[in-house]
C-alpha cells in the first residue's frame, strides 16, 4: 500500500526537481518520460516512491521487474495493465484481440508485439481522459523481454497524452535497456549528504574519521549506508567495521549489501528462512500460493522474524524490502533446498489457471533428465509463441532440451530453441543451441533446419557471399527430406547472392538458380512463392524473355493471393520484399510495384506488423518517387524511419538517398553515400555499390555534372550485381551522350534494349525509346522522344515523363526549333517545380530562358511549412478518417492526432477539419467534404498537378 507521504530524501535536489517538473507537466496534459539509471541501492526506487507520493490527482499504474519472471511473456505488462483491463472491450478490434491473446484471455494468432504496444498506449490514453496517468516501472532490467520492448515502444510514441512514464534501471545489468529515452544516471550522495544520512540512523555521534571512512567505502550508496548502520551503535561501527567489511576494491557495494542481507538470514528460524525462499522463488506474492507451498513442506508460515530483521514488508502480502534481499535469500540456499521449494510451488500452482509457471517450477525442481517435465515446457513454449513471446519460447525450449533424456528429441528441441533465439534477435544464444544440436543425432529435416539457421545467422551478421552456399546446402537437404521449405530456401539463397553482389561464378546467383531448377524440390504450398522462384531462376539461367512470364504471373498472384490467417499474412509480408527488392526492375512495371507495395502497407497496418511496415512504406515511397509525388514519398520515408526508431530497427537510408538524388540535394546525398559505401565494404554487401552508382547517376545528371554522372553510372553497371543495372544503364546513356562519348552510349543502349525487350510495359518501352532518341537524329529522334513521353505516361513513371520533356526540349533547342522547345521545357519545368525536383527544375529553367522563354516565380504555399507527419495526418483527416482510425493507421494515439491537427489548422489558417480538403494541394472535394484518393487508399495522398496528357494511368 503506497501512501501519499513522500519518503525522507537526503540530497537528490536535481532528481526531485526533475520529478516535480514531470508531474507539473503531466497535470497540464503533457507527456513525459524519465529513466533513472544506477547501481543497486543507489536510491532509484526511493525516487520512484517520491514521484508516486507527490502524484496527487493522478492515476498511478505500477509494475516491477522480477528476475524469476523474465522468461514469462507479458508477465510484467499484464501486471501494469491490470487496473485498466475493464476498458479492453472499448479498444479497436485488432488492438483488443492482440492484447487478449498476449495476456492469455483469448485464443488467436500470435500478436505483433507492436500492435500490443499500440493497445497499451490506447488503454493508457483512455484512462488519461479522466485523470492524468503516471506509469512507474521499477527494476526495468528484469522485465520480461517482450514487456520491456512493448513499454519502450509506448514511451517513444507518447506525445500529446496526459501520460508520464518513469523507469528505474539497474546498472550494469540494464545497460542496454531503454537506450535513447530521456533520463539521468544516479550517482552516490555527496560527502555532506551521505554523512547526514549516516548520522541520522546511528545511535550516537560518529567520530569524523570513522564517518568519513564509512562514507568513502560505501561510495555514497544510500542503501549501503542505511543497511550497514541498521541497529548498530556508533561504537560498534567505530570498532566493528574492520571485521565485517572487505578491503576496499575486493567487492562491489551490491555484493557487500547482499552479503549483509545473507548474514541476517542466519539468525532467522528455519521455517521463516524456508518461507522467504518460497517467496524468492515465486515472485507473484500470492499469500494463498505461499501458504499451500509451505504446507506441502510441513512448515508453519511465520514472517514476523524476517520483518523484525528488516528484510521484508507485510502489507497484505509478503514483499522484500529490496531486490538484493530476494537475491540473497535465493543464492544463500543450497541446490536441494531450491529444488524442494520449486517442487512445492509446482504442486501448489493450479495447472489450469497458470500452466506455464507450473511447468517452469517443475523444470527448476528437476535434478536430472525428465521427459514429462520437458513435454510440459515444450507446451508452455508453444503457448508463449502463440502470445507473441518469442524470447520466452526460446528459453523454455532451451530448458526443455536440457531435461530431455532421449538424444534425438534433445537435438530436435535444441534446433527449435536455436530458431526461436534467432527470431528473438539473440544470434549468440542461437549459435550456442545450434552447436548443442550438432552433438545429437538429428533427422535429415532437422539437419536442414540447422544448416539454414547457420546461414541466416551468418547473413544477418554480414551480407557477404558466405551464407549462400550454406543456404543452397540446406535447400538440397530440404529437397531430400521432401520438405516444402526447399523452394523457399532456394529463393533465400538466390536473394543472398544478389545482396552480396554476386551473379556470376560458382557461388553466384546463376549457379544457385541452376541448382534450384535441377533440384526437383516439392511445392512450397504457396503458388506465388513457387512461381517467383521459377521466374527468378529462369531470368538468371535462360534470360529475361523466358523468366519474365512466370515472374509476372507471380507478381499477379502475390497481389491477389487470399490470406486467411495472420501467419499466412506474415509469410506474404516476408516474401514480397524479395520480389520488390531484387526483381521488380526486371519487369519494369511500376503498376505491379504499386499494387504490391500498397497491399503490403495495408496488410502490415491491418495486422499491426510494425516490423514489416517500415520496409513496406519504403517500397510504397519508391513508387511515389517515380510517379512524381515527392511530398508523399517524404511522408512515407519519415513514417518508416520513425517506426524503425520506435521498434529498434535501423533507418532505411537508401530511400532517403533516392529522394535526395531526385531533388538534387547534393550535400545530403554525399553524406549518405559515403556512409553507404563504408557499410557496403564492412558488410560485404557489394550490391549497395550498384545502388549508389544509379543514385549518383540521377543526382549528377540532374545537376548537369555529366562527367561525374558517367563515372557513377558506370560503377553501377560494372559491379557484379543484379538489382539496378537497367536503371544505371539509362543514366549512363544520358551522361555519355552529354560527354561526347557515343561509343559508350551505344554499348549501354544495346544492353538496355536486351533488358527491356521482353518487358511489355510503358516504363520499359519509354526507357528504350528515349535512350535511342539521345543517339538518333532528325525525324527519327523526334518520333522517339514523342513515343517516350507516351510510353512513360502509360507506365505511370511521371518523373521520366518530365525528364523526357526536358531532354526533348533540349534537343529541339539545339536543333533551332525554339518555339517547340519552349513548350516542352516549360512543361518539364512546371512538373519538376511542382515535385520540388530542384536540380532538374533548374536545368529546365536555364534551357527555357535560353529559348527566350520566361519562368514564373515559384509560389510558396502554406502547406510547405507542414512537417511530414502533419501532412500525412492532414491528408488522412481530409479523406474523412476519424482521429481514432488515423491513430490506428499511424500507431499513435488519437490525442496525438488531434495535437497535430491543431498545429495544421494554425499553419493553414483554417479552424476545422471540414476546411482541410480545400486547403491541401491536389484536393478534389467530394460529397461530405471527402477527397477522392487513388483506390480510396488512406495511405495514399494526391500527386502534384500535371500538365494535360501526362497523368498516370491507373
Amino acid at each position: 500500500m503506497i501512501t501519499n507521504t513522500p519518503p525522507d530524501l537526503v540530497g537528490r535536489q536535481a532528481e526531485r526537481a526533475a520529478l516535480d517538473d514531470l508531474l507539473v507537466g503531466l497535470r497540464a496534459g503533457e507527456s513525459r518520460v524519465r529513466v533513472f539509471r544506477g547501481e543497486a541501492g543507489i536510491g532509484k526506487s526511493v525516487l520512484l516512491e517520491y514521484a508516486v507520493a507527490r502524484a496527487t490527482q493522478v492515476t498511478v499504474a505500477r509494475a516491477q521487474g522480477v528476475e524469476a519472471d523474465m522468461e514469462l511473456p507479458y508477465a510484467s505488462l499484464h501486471q501494469l495493465c491490470a487496473p485498466f483491463l475493464g476498458q479492453v472491450d472499448a479498444l479497436p478490434g485488432p488492438q483488443r484481440d492482440a492484447l487478449s491473446v498476449a495476456f492469455g484471455t483469448a485464443a488467436g494468432d500470435a500478436p505483433d508485439r507492436f500492435l500490443v504496444g499500440l493497445a497499451v498506449l490506447s488503454l493508457l490514453t483512455r484512462a488519461s481522459e479522466t485523470r492524468p496517468v503516471l506509469v512507474v516501472i521499477d527494476d526495468a532490467q528484469w522485465l520480461d523481454q517482450v514487456s520491456l520492448q512493448t513499454l519502450e515502444f509506448v514511451a517513444r510514441r507518447l506525445l500529446a497524452e496526459a501520460v508520464a512514464m518513469v523507469f528505474a534501471v539497474r546498472d550494469p545489468e540494464g545497460k542496454a535497456a531503454l537506450a535513447g529515452l530521456p533520463g539521468s544516471r544516479i550517482g552516490g550522495l555527496d560527502a555532506a549528504a551521505a554523512s547526514e544520512l549516516l548520522e541520522s540512523t546511528v545511535g550516537g555521534r560518529l567520530d569524523k574519521r570513522v564517518r568519513n571512512r564509512f562514507v568513502a567505502e560505501m561510495h555514497g550508496n544510500p542503501l549501503a549506508l542505511l543497511e550497514f548502520s541498521r541497529g548498530r551503535t556508533a561504537a560498534e561501527l567505530a570498532y566493528g567495521l574492520d571485521s565485517s567489511a572487505s578491503p576496499e576494491g575486493e567487492a562491489t557495494v551490491s555484493s557487500r549489501l547482499e552479503r549483509d542481507f545473507a548474514d541476517r538470514l542466519g539468525s532467522l528460524p528455519g521455517p521463516t528462512r524456508t518461507l522467504l525462499l518460497i517467496a524468492a522463488a515465486e515472485p507473484v506474492g500470492d499469500a494463498g500460493l505461499l501458504t499451500r507451498a509451505a504446507a506441502s513442506l510441513d512448515i508453519v508460515p511465520d514472517a514476523a522474524p524476517a520483518k523484525s530483521a528488516g528484510l521484508i514488508d507485510l502489507h497484505g502480502f509478503l514483499r522484500f524490502r529490496h531486490p538484493l534481499v530476494r537475491s540473497a535469500v535465493y543464492h544463500r540456499a543450497g541446490p536441494e533446498e531450491c529444488r524442494a521449494v520449486h517442487r512445492a510451488l509446482a504442486a501448489a500452482t493450479d495447472p489450469a489457471q497458470d500452466p506455464d509457471r507450473r511447468a517452469w517450477h517443475a523444470a527448476q525442481a528437476a535434478s536430472g533428465p525428465d521427459e514429462e517435465v520437458a513435454v510440459e515446457l515444450e507446451r508452455a513454449a508453444d503457448r508463449a509463441r502463440q502470445r507473441g513471446g518469442i524470447a520466452a519460447e526460446a528459453v523454455l525450449l532451451e530448458r526443455a532440451g536440457q531435461l530431455t533424456p532421449d538424444a534425438r528429441r534433445r537435438g530436435r528441441r535444441a534446433v527449435a530453441a536455436a530458431e526461436a533465439h534467432f527470431s528473438a534477435a539473440s544470434p549468440d544464444r542461437a549459435t550456442e543451441q545450434a552447436t548443442l544440436a550438432e552433438l545429437c543425432p538429428l533427422s535429415s529435416l532437422d539437419r536442414a533446419r540447422l544448416a539454414r539457421l547457420r546461414a541466416r545467422i551468418l547473413f544477418a551478421r554480414s551480407r557477404g557471399d558466405e551464407a549462400a552456399p550454406l543456404l543452397l546446402e540446406a535447400a538440397a537437404q530440404f529437397t531430400a527430406a521432401k520438405s516444402p521449405l526447399a523452394r523457399e530456401t532456394y529463393l533465400e539463397a538466390i536473394s543472398a547472392t544478389i545482396f552480396a553482389g554476386r551473379v556470376h561464378g560458382p557461388t553466384g546467383a546463376r549457379a544457385a538458380a541452376v541448382a534450384a531448377r535441377a533440384s526437383g524440390a516439392p511445392p512450397s504450398g504457396s503458388a506465388a512463392a513457387d512461381l517467383l522462384l521459377e521466374g527468378v531462376a529462369a531470368i538468371l539461367t535462360d534470360g529475361y524473355e523466358t523468366g519474365l512470364p512466370p515472374l509476372r504471373r507471380a507478381l499477379d498472384l502475390l497481389a491477389q493471393e487470399e490470406l486467411r490467417t495472420r501467419e499466412a499474412t506474415m509469410r506474404w509480408l516476408l516474401l514480397v520484399p524479395v520480389a520488390l527488392e531484387a526483381f521488380i526492375h526486371y519487369a519494369w512495371d511500376l503498376h505491379a510495384w504499386d499494387r504490391l507495395a500498397t497491399r503490403a502497407v495495408r496488410l502490415a497496418r491491418d495486422i499491426g506488423a510494425l516490423g514489416a511496415l517500415p520496409p513496406a512504406l519504403i517500397y510504397a515511397g519508391g513508387v511515389r518517387i517515380h510517379d512524381g509525388d515527392f511530398a508523399e514519398a517524404a511522408r512515407m520515408i519519415h513514417e518508416a524511419d520513425t517506426l524503425a526508431a520506435a521498434t529498434g530497427h535501423a533507418p532505411h537510408t537508401y530511400a532517403a538517398l533516392v529522394l535526395a538524388a531526385w531533388r538534387g540535394e547534393a550535400d545530403a546525398a554525399a553524406r549518405i553515400i559515403d556512409d553507404a559505401r563504408t557499410r557496403a565494404v564492412e558488410r560485404g554487401e557489394v550490391s549497395l555499390l550498384g545502388v549508389t552508382g544509379y543514385i549518383q547517376g540521377v543526382l549528377f545528371n540532374g545537376l548537369a555534372r555529366y562527367e561525374d554522372a558517367l563515372a557513377a553510372a558506370r560503377s553501377g553497371i560494372e559491379h557484379d550485381g543484379f538489382n539496378f543495372t537497367g536503371l544505371s544503364l539509362v543514366e549512363h546513356i544520358e551522361a555519355a551522350t552529354r560527354c561526347g562519348s557515343p561509343d559508350l552510349a551505344h554499348a549501354s543502349l544495346a544492353r538496355l534494349l536486351e533488358l527491356t525487350r521482353a518487358a511489355d510495359s510503358g516504363w520499359a518501352a519509354g526507357a528504350g525509346a528515349r535512350s535511342r532518341a539521345l543517339l538518333a537524329h532528325g525525324d527519327e529522334a523526334d518520333a522517339l522522344y514523342r513515343t517516350a513521353v507516351e510510353e512513360f505516361g502509360r507506365g505511370g513513371v511521371t518523373v521520366e515523363v518530365a525528364r523526357t520533356h526536358l531532354l526533348y526540349g533540349e534537343w529541339l533547342r539545339r536543333n533551332r526549333r525554339p518555339t517547340q522547345a519552349r513548350d516542352h521545357l516549360r512543361t518539364a519545368y512546371e512538373m519538376f517545380d511542382g515535385m520540388r525536383a530542384d536540380a532538374f527544375a533548374e536545368r529546365a529553367r536555364r534551357e527555357l530562358i535560353a529559348t527566350g522563354g520566361h519562368v514564373k516565380a515559384r509560389v510558396t504555399k502554406a502547406t510547405n511549412s507542414l512537417t511530414a507527419q502533419e501532412s500525412q495526418i492532414a491528408a488522412l483527416a481530409a479523406d474523412g478518417m476519424t482521429n481514432a482510425r488515423i491513430g490506428a493507421e499511424l500507431f499513435i494515439s488519437p490525442h496525438t492526432v488531434e495535437w497535430h491537427l491543431r498545429k495544421v489548422y494554425t499553419k493553414l489558417g483554417i479552424n476545422s477539419r471540414r476546411a482541410l480538403p480545400d486547403a491541401l494541394p491536389g484536393a478534389v472535394p467530394l460529397d461530405g467534404g471527402h477527397r477522392r484518393d487513388a483506390a480510396t487508399r488512406p495511405d495514399r495522398a494526391k500527386p502534384p498537378t500535371r500538365p494535360s496528357g501526362t497523368s498516370r494511368p491507373r
